[in-house]
């Protein structure tokens, strides 16, 4: 029924409301009301959300609800029950659904739940759900990735809310319960068979083993394990609902010790099915070893066994399907007798066994006859009955007897009876079951041996593997017994969750209200108590003649009327009804009484007991002591047989006879007792559907199983107090939005307070606890409601302001686009406008250029026509003026002849008239003049006048005679030139006349010639028309021909672009070939260079992972010789253990032997001067002075020694090129002579080994052993050898001051390697051999130590095997100059004044003794054999060489100060990076250059030793791992550096190539310091892990660092850090905080940056692995808003890659998968577009990452949707071709291979100071 609501509710079922109503095929329906319920409505109008039809079905209190269909199919009218008018359930609000804890839903009943179930498993695929303390597993018929050892990784140290549900997290529950709370537990996993029981419990074994870790040898859990394959083959059958069906129950106690580790197991088991031995019912098998016994019958050692097919037995044929589908029944039976072996079981016991087991296949298939009607025979020689006796060591003949026979005992006497054959068939069953019963008892027990602690248990856990309630058509005694067992388990749970919910109210100090919850203890008395079934039946069984139908009519008149719990059915007689908790069964009373009394014929038990079979008797031997074992009736389902937890030797005759009933009651009582000593932790396991498809939901079958199993009525308990449960800060962090500002106070329980009287009227509603708000059911969503009304008027608000803004500021960009697009669109139309008026201009012009060119086309074709017609027409004209002109011309001439004629003619008629007329004139004249002048000639004036005028007229006549002469001339010229003249066109006439008449004659001709070209013409034009005809033709012809070879031009074209288009595609593939095959070549490449890389890195990783296992070994071997040192002796006084390596104890006894010795030099030194006065105190003093003059004078000395040998060296260098030819030949003499003497060397160091390693042993290494023989004759040799070379050392020693001598007319010393070319010209070549073969001996003499070397110091590889360098060479003694000979001087003087400063000391003492005053300290000085006279310069400051020196007896000392006893955080944090490395080298230069090859070795083995003691010790501490990491590499830089080979030298100076080794080959030590490197580096990066680990969930995931953004949704029952208190928060600047410290101190440190990098990667690789495995654990964490939250997490982990500069270190790639989790947070999630998206955005994660986030995806408000299935698979099917692995959780455990780049330091030695801080005042500068 519907909660009751808040007040504040308008009304519970307003419209929209949805509701869930009943549905025969679904339980329930969900459905949405039309109209609003008011108070009285009989009906409520609904529309079903999936549009379907309901067809209706019971509601829970057994009432129906009748529905009408409207108009509308999907609309209906729900009729409400008239007389409880009970409202139909509410739904829960979307984001509540999916919850991890069914107790977090705010409507807490049956729909809500299966609904809850329903989508977790369907559509997110999770099978684990909490409800309440109880964990629901339903079982997915598929295998899921989750159980694998990253899972209990993951789980591991959780609390039980923290993470998703999950098996995992109830074990780690139990475990952490048993270690905090020293109380056993208990798990208690139930379920129907095929629900996954058997399963859920192997995995909680799994990860109880996997955390706790075994404290033996023989790990339990695989013993456990190894006992599954045993107990299924015996215990496990095939049924119509699992193929796999454990038939019987088991508790499992795991013991623990003191520390929480397994020591062993114990195994009881309960209710096993003996039924199925002899009957199986259809599609159903018997157990599994019965099959694999048969599959393995052709193998040799089952041939005597006499089997064969399954199908030929009866007791394996019955289910006529004996085959599972994917099971090798043959390959079973291997893996059950490899188990038998693990467990101790023998091949005899074994064989045994199977003789037993194949004995009973052989008596199913005895055939029983009738010999009458009351008895029965067997025939003779039956087959399968002589197989049975052979079998089991027993004779035929009594065995066949009592088959058919019983003997009844009276008072008097004994009676065999025959019994009929029904009866003696039943009979041969109950034996077959009685015998295997007795098999499956002796295994268990063999089993339980086999894991039974050694040592004391402290505490356990129980495992309960039982069956779950049963209901079936028929139900019978089995039945009875399981649901019986189920009424108690269900008692004590309903107890437990009662308890529990108490316990919380009182805890948080709530009003106790009594909780009405259902009570089956009534039940329980109905079945067990006086007079109860039980007690009936087993009354009824002791009855003569007692039957079912008689103990059916006893319980009727018992308990009919009495208990309302008990009823009887209507159509029957012979059965009962009774009312469990989880529904009504009814039982069937036929086999009751059979299969309780469980007989089995004595006289057969008898017949077995006396086999010759070992096994058989040893299976009936304690027959009369053990509690009968049950059989089976012989129409019974089932028979049920109870294994006690102990056994009472001396137990009575009567406890033989118990009942089936009274020992299972007995023993479910002792199991309650031991549940009831326990915390119980409770697995309900669900089978979703009878077809065993994968993650298919059947709501029928999960409600009755809901129901079965009590989790509805947890759900129940629950709801009818308070179930919602908030703490004050959630609450106010999921409800600040209904809160104002004013209402925000301090102290948030106030504010709580005050915010819920106003939204709830009802303070009945709620109460208040001192941590919680405690809710009735339903006010949740109501607040959930007023919630998302709130945000949804926030979001209409803020999408109102927002659209407006956006609508604003999509106006102002359309303006501004519309403004934009106007001046675009102006300024195109000015320029369309434009461009228009050019090409009309254009147009135009182009028109007018055209129009003329047309014109004049035209025009000049009609000028040519008219000219061509003008000049026809013209020269016809011209022809016919011609003839005209002609014609005239000749009439011209003819009338200008005729004229001039007729003129001529006429002129000269004229002129002779004329002439006659003057003439006759003149002479008329003349007559008279001449009359006057005869007159006047008469007188003379008149002569004198006329004399007068004549003279003038004389002189004017002569005037004039001259002109007329003049102008006669000119005319004559005139004249001549007109003659001329008119003859040249008298000429030109003459010419034109005759061409005229050419003309003429032409003319005549032409006329003659017209008609012939008229004629002609005409032939023309006819032929010109025939021209044009063809003409005609021919062009049709040429325009059908060129048409054709224009389309054969354009297919050719087309083709040739086709061809072109082939070509281009062509040369574009082959160019994408090209280009593909470069990119695949060059991918192929990276890959392959990716490949390498990883190959190399995995390479590292394993060598890395060898040195952490090395280490580990160490360890253990160290720990396990404390233990055995502590078991065996107590320490003496003074001897001192270690931690360390075995190398380093070795060098420890060293070490204390050396100390021991100096101090008792020491002391000796004291009792020998001790009677000494003090005068020769004071004299010692004055010597010592002097000592100290003489040494600062021969310091002064050899700096001016070292000054000239510098200005001597670059003088000398001409002369060194000429010598360096014969030089190279002398050196590589040298080389090949000293490779022969290392060959021999290490050939004889090799035999050595081999000789020592082939007769390792307990005594290999002992005095008189051949290992020992050779090694000492090696040393003896070697000793011998060294004392000649010494002589030959003196020798040369000799030679060399002669030679010094020889040399002394130089100024200064040159080089070492110029005394090779005055060698050379030495004439003694004598003195040149020995003196090298002199040496050459001496550098073979420091591979031989001064004392007798121990076996395991040959053994090991990591010995100083210095090799000969050409530094050894001739070189290194030639190289002798007097500054090395000073220096020699200097350190024997220093030898000398440590010597009397120790004898100093003692005086002082002494002299202090007396009284006198204790005299100063003097530094020590160093004396020379022979007084050398002090020069009289300045002194300055020595140029030191860059090495330490330090005693022998200083070297523990050493140790102790720079390592041991160095803090880093005090002393260390204000020296130079890495100043102990360059110390320690320095001490181990001093050593190389005194070549002291044992001081060399010893100082490297107690070096190392000494850090890995200090980590062991100090390990966990961050600095100081940190602090050795860096020196520890800085120490290998600096072998590196110095080392002399040429790689490392690239970047010294001159002078620090002046200070690399000399004498040693560092080389192999190098690899040992690599390896320390390496060790440090891991440990480095486990104590960051170990600080890191708890920051970084809090941190990442669950911490807002934007405030506000992701709401904190009910979490229900399973609170957040539930099982320990709180112990702080952790927020992102906590990890921010600690990175930079981290970063700081290895800074601090001189780190190499390099090497920081790599630890940054490593840091960030474990931030984002742990970061991901959470969240893919935790559905409440995937939500958008969390996506974003870890989005800006990761961004601020980038900032702070970028202020320390390490964004190129690799460390944001490491976060690369977390990255693309939160994106897919936050990405769409709908279309098909969205899943190629992801697909393609998602390419760090695996497959099942990615669906796993889409599945866990969980909507924190009402407005995000959840993805769909469908779109999970679609993402499924793209991802389908990954190759990747299937694992689902990051390796948290994985460490990055390191690398040391080498990186040499700048710094000079020389320059190093070493503070007193330190105190190392004994080691001396050199």
């Amino acid at each position: 029924s519907l909660p009751s609501h808040s007040p504040s509710f308008s009304s519970p079922l307003s419209q929209f409301a949805r509701v869930w109503i009943p549905d025969a095929d679904e339980v329930w329906k969900s459905a949405e009301l039309t109209k609003n319920y008011k108070h009285g409505d009989s009906t409520l109008h609904l529309t079903l959300e999936d549009g379907m039809v309901s067809t209706g079905g019971e509601e829970e209190g057994g009432l129906h609800n009748i529905l009408s269909f409207a108009e509308d199919p999907a609309d209906i009218e729900h009729k409400l029950d008239d007389k409880t008018k009970n409202l139909p359930h509410l739904r829960n609000p979307d984001i509540l659904v999916g919850e991890n804890d069914l107790t977090a839903l705010s409507y807490l009943h049956e729909p809500a739940v299966l609904h809850n179930l329903k989508v977790r498993f369907t559509d997110s695929k999770l099978i684990y759900t909490y409800c309440g303390i109880v964990l629901v597993a339903i079982n997915p018929y598929e295998n899921l990735p989750i159980y694998g050892s990253d899972i209990i990784n993951a789980y591991s140290g959780q609390n039980m809310g923290d993470m998703d549900p999950h098996i995992f997290a109830v074990a780690e529950e139990a475990y952490k319960q048993m270690a905090r709370d020293e109380r056993n537990q208990s798990i208690i996993v139930s379920g129907e068979s095929g629900a996954g029981k058997t399963v859920s419990a192997k995995y909680a074994m799994r990860y109880f083993a996997t955390v706790s870790g075994a404290a033996t040898e023989a790990n339990v859990e695989e013993k456990v394990l190894a006992s599954n394959p045993i107990m299924e083959a015996i215990g496990n059958a095939k049924t119509t609902r699992n193929d796999n069906s454990s038939r019987f129950g088991k508790y499992i106690e795991i013991g623990f010790d003191k520390h929480f580790r397994i020591i062993g197991a114990n195994m009881r088991t309960y209710l096993l099915e003996k039924s199925r031995v002899v009957f199986q019912a259809d599609e159903e098998r018997n157990y599994h070893i019965f099959y694999q016994l048969c599959a393995s019958s052709h193998l040799p050692e089952f041939k005597n066994l006499k089997l064969g097919s399954a199908d030929v037995f009866h007791c394996t044929n019955q289910g006529r399907n004996p085959v599972i589908d994917g099971v090798d029944d043959a390959k079973e039976m291997c893996t059950t007798q490899h188990a038998f072996s693990l467990l101790g079981i023998n091949e005899l016991n074994q064989k045994g066994l199977f003789q037993v087991l194949a004995a009973i296949l052989h008596l199913g298939n005895v055939e029983i006859k009738d010999r009458d009607s009351d008895s029965s025979i067997i025939p003779p020689n039956n087959r399968h009955l002589m197989v049975f006796c052979e079998l089991m060591g027993v004779t035929y003949q009594d065995m066949s007897h009592w088959l058919c026979h019983k003997k009844l005992k009276t008072a008097q006497e004994t009676y065999i009876k025959p019994i009929p054959r029904l009866q003696a068939s039943n009979a041969r069953d109950a034996l077959a079951k009685h015998i295997y019963a007795k098999v499956f008892n002796w295994i268990v027990d063999h089993v339980n041996k086999s894991l039974r602690a050694t040592v004391k248990q402290h505490s356990f856990i129980g495992v309960l593997d039982i069956y779950g309630f049963e209901t079936f058509e028929i139900n019978s005694f089995e039945q009875f017994c399981i649901n019986y067992a189920n009424e108690k388990l269900q008692q004590q749970f309903n107890m437990h969750v009662f308890k529990l919910e108490q316990e919380e109210y009182l805890k948080e100090q709530i009003p106790w209200t009594l909780i009405d919850f259902y009570d089956n203890q009534p039940c329980i008395n109905l079945i067990e108590a006086k007079m109860g079934v039980l007690d009936l039946l087993d009354e009824e069984c002791k009855m003569p003649k007692g039957s079912d139908d008689s103990w059916a009519q006893k319980l009727y008149n018992t308990h009919l009327k009495t208990c309302s719990l008990f009823e009887k059915p209507r159509m029957s007689n012979k059965a009962f009804i009774i009312q469990h908790f989880a529904d009504k069964v009814q039982y069937q009373c036929d086999g009751f009484l059979e299969k309780n009394k469980d007989t089995v014929n004595e006289e057969q038990i008898n017949v077995l007991k006396a086999s010759k079979l070992d096994l058989l008797v040893e299976l009936f031997q304690d027959e009369e002591k053990v509690t009968s074992p049950t059989g089976t009736a012989p129409g019974g389902r089932t028979r049920l047989s109870v294994k006690p937890k102990e056994i009472r030797s001396g137990a009575s005759s009567k406890e033989h006879k118990k009942t089936v009933g009274c020992q299972f009651r007995n023993s479910l009582a002792m199991l309650m007792e031991t549940l009831n000593a326990t915390t119980p932790h409770y697995v309900r396991c669900i089978k979703p559907n009878d077809l065993k498809f994968p993650f298919t939901f059947d709501p029928k079958r999960a409600v009755q199983q809901l129901r079965a199993c009590g989790v509805l009525e947890t759900i129940r308990i629950s709801a009818a107090g308070f179930p919602s449960r908030w703490t004050y800060q959630e609450f106010f962090s999921r409800y600040r939005v209904l809160m104002k500002q004013k209402d925000v106070l301090s102290d948030r329980r106030l504010t709580c307070r005050n915010v819920l009287e106003k939204l709830v009227q009802d303070q009945d509603k709620y109460q208040f606890g001192k941590t919680k708000i405690f809710f009735r059911a339903g006010q949740v969503a109501y607040l959930e409601k007023l919630r998302a009304d709130k945000l949804r008027k926030a979001c209409v608000r803020i999408q109102k302001t927002i659209r407006c803004w956006l609508v604003r500021k999509k106006y102002l960009r359309k303006k501004h686009a519309a403004i934009t697009i106007q001046r675009y669109t102006r300024g195109h139309q000015a320029r369309c406008l434009v461009k228009y008026m050019r090409r009309t201009l254009a147009a135009i012009t182009i028109q007018k250029f055209q129009r003329m060119c047309v014109q004049r086309k035209l025009y000049l074709q009609k000028q040519a026509a008219a000219l061509v017609m003008q000049t026809i027409l013209r020269a016809y004209m011209a022809r016919q003026k011609y003839q005209g002109l002609l014609r005239n011309h000749k009439a011209v001439f003819i009338q200008k002849h005729v004229r001039g004629w007729l003129a001529r003619q006429r002129y000269k008629r004229s002129l002779r008239a004329i002439v006659y007329l003057q003439c006759c004139i003149r002479r008329m004249k003349a007559k008279k003049e001449l009359k006057k002048l005869k007159i006047e000639a008469r007188s003379v004036e008149h002569f004198k006048k006329l004399n007068v005028g004549m003279e003038n007229k004389i002189m004017q006549l002569q005037r004039k005679l001259d002109e007329q002469a003049k102008d006669n001339r000119v005319t004559s010229e005139r004249l001549n030139s007109l003659e001329t003249s008119h003859a040249v066109e008298s000429e030109k006439l003459k010419v034109e006349v005759s061409k005229l008449k050419g003309i003429e004659e032409e003319a005549k001709n032409n006329a003659n010639r017209v008609t012939s070209l008229l004629e002609e013409l005409e032939r023309l034009r006819k032929e010109l028309t025939t021209t044009q005809k063809e003409k005609k033709t021919i062009e049709d012809w040429a325009t059908k021909y060129r048409d054709e070879m224009e389309k054969m031009v354009a297919e050719l074209k087309q083709q040739n672009g086709l061809l072109k288009t082939e070509k281009d595609d062509l040369n574009r593939m082959i160019k994408e070939q090209s280009q593909q095959m470069t990119e695949k070549m060059t991918r192929a490449l990276v890959e392959e260079t990716q490949q390498l890389e990883s190959d190399l890195n995995e390479e590292r990783s394993r060598y890395q992972n060898l040195l952490t296992e090395h280490l580990r070994l160490e360890e253990r071997y160290d720990d396990l010789k404390e233990e055995i040192t502590l078991s065996v002796s107590v320490p003496k006084p003074g001897h001192r253990r270690t931690d360390s390596t075995h190398s380093s104890n070795g060098s420890e006894c060293t070490y204390n032997s050396e100390f021991a010795e100096s101090e008792e030099s020491s002391r000796h030194g004291e009792d020998v001067t001790r009677g000494m006065d003090t005068s020769l105190t004071l004299k010692l003093q004055k010597r010592v002075t002097e000592l100290e003059q003489e040494k600062s004078s021969l310091r002064n000395e050899l700096e001016n020694k070292e000054e000239q040998f510098q200005r001597a060296r670059v003088r000398d260098d001409e002369e060194h090129k000429k010598s360096r030819g014969a030089e190279l030949e002398y050196e590589s003499l040298k080389r090949q002579e000293l490779d022969s003497e290392n060959k021999k060397l290490k050939h004889d160091l090799t035999a050595m080994r081999q000789s020592l390693l082939g007769n390792a042993g307990a005594g290999a290494g002992a005095p008189g052993s051949p290992p020992y023989k050779v090694l000492m004759d090696q040393l003896n040799s070697s000793c011998e050898e060294l004392e000649v070379r010494k002589e030959e050392v003196l020798i040369l020693r000799s030679q060399l001051v002669s030679q010094k001598e020889a040399m002394q007319h130089k100024e200064t010393m040159t080089e070492p390697v110029h005394y090779a070319e005055d060698v050379h010209k030495m004439k003694d070549s004598g003195a040149i051999t020995q003196a090298y073969l002199g040496l050459k001996e001496t550098n073979r003499s420091p591979r031989f130590l001064r004392k007798p070397l121990e076996a395991n110091e040959l053994l090991n590889p990591d010995r100083l095997l210095p090799t000969s360098p050409l530094s050894l060479s001739l070189s290194l003694s030639l190289s002798l100059s007097l500054s090395q000979d000073l220096m020699e001087q200097l350190e024997k003087q220093d030898k000398t004044i440590r010597k009397l400063k120790k004898q100093l000391k003692v005086f002082s003492k002494k002299i202090g003794e007396m009284g006198g005053k204790e005299g100063d300290t003097i530094s020590p000085g160093q004396m020379v054999e022979e007084t050398v006279r002090p020069v009289n310069i300045p002194r300055r400051e020595k140029d030191f060489q860059g090495m330490l020196e330090y005693k022998k007896e200083d070297e523990l000392k050493l140790v102790k100060n720079l390592i041991l006893e160095l803090k880093p955080r005090g002393v260390a944090v204000n020296l130079i990076p890495g100043l102990p490395a360059y110390i320690l080298f320095m001490c181990l230069r001093h050593a190389d250059y005194v070549n002291d090859d044992q001081k060399v070795r010893t100082l490297l083995t107690s070096t190392i030793n000494s850090i890995k003691k200090i980590l062991k010790k100090r390990g966990d501490d961050f600095e100081t791992v940190s602090f050795w990491l860096s020196n520890t590499c800085r120490f290998l830089h600096c072998l590196k550096q110095y080392s002399g080979d040429e790689s490392f030298m690239k970047h010294n100076t001159p002078k620090q190539n002046d200070h690399c080794l000399s004498n040693f080959d560092l080389a192999e030590y190098r690899q040992v310091l690599s390896d320390l490197a390496i060790q440090i580096y891991q440990q480095l990066i486990k104590c960051m892990e170990s600080i890191l680990q708890p920051m970084i969930v809090s941190g990442m995931l669950e911490h807002e660092t934007i405030q506000g953004v992701s709401g904190v949704k009910p979490t229900g029952l399973r609170k957040r850090t539930s099982s320990i208190a709180d112990e702080g928060t952790y927020t992102l600047e906590s990890i921010l905080r600690q990175l930079s410290a981290f970063h700081s101190t290895m800074c601090q440190h001189g780190t190499d940056p390099e090497l920081i990098k790599q630890v940054v990667k490593q840091q960030f690789y474990i931030i984002g692995a742990v970061t991901l495995n959470n969240l893919l654990l935790r559905k409440d964490m995937c939500s958008w808003s969390k996506g974003m939250q870890i989005r800006y997490n990761v961004s601020q982990l980038e900032e702070w890659l970028r202020d320390k500069s390490l964004m190129l270190c690799g460390a944001k790639e490491t976060l690369e998968p977390l990255i693309q989790a939160a994106q897919l947070l936050q990405v769409k999630k709908k279309t098909d577009e969205d899943a190629e998206a992801i697909c393609s955005m998602c390419n760090s994660l695996s497959t099942s990452q990615i669906v796993k986030v889409l599945n866990l995806y969980t909507p924190v408000n009402e407005f995000e949707e959840r993805v769909s299935v469908t779109f999970i698979r679609t993402i499924q099917t793209r991802l389908r071709d990954r190759c990747e692995t299937p694992q689902l959780l990051m390796d948290t455990k994985i460490i990055y291979p390191v690398t040391f780049p080498f990186n040499p330091s700048s710094l000079a030695l020389e320059t190093i100071q070493i503070p007193g801080s330190l105190n190392l005042a004994f080691l001396t500068r050199v």
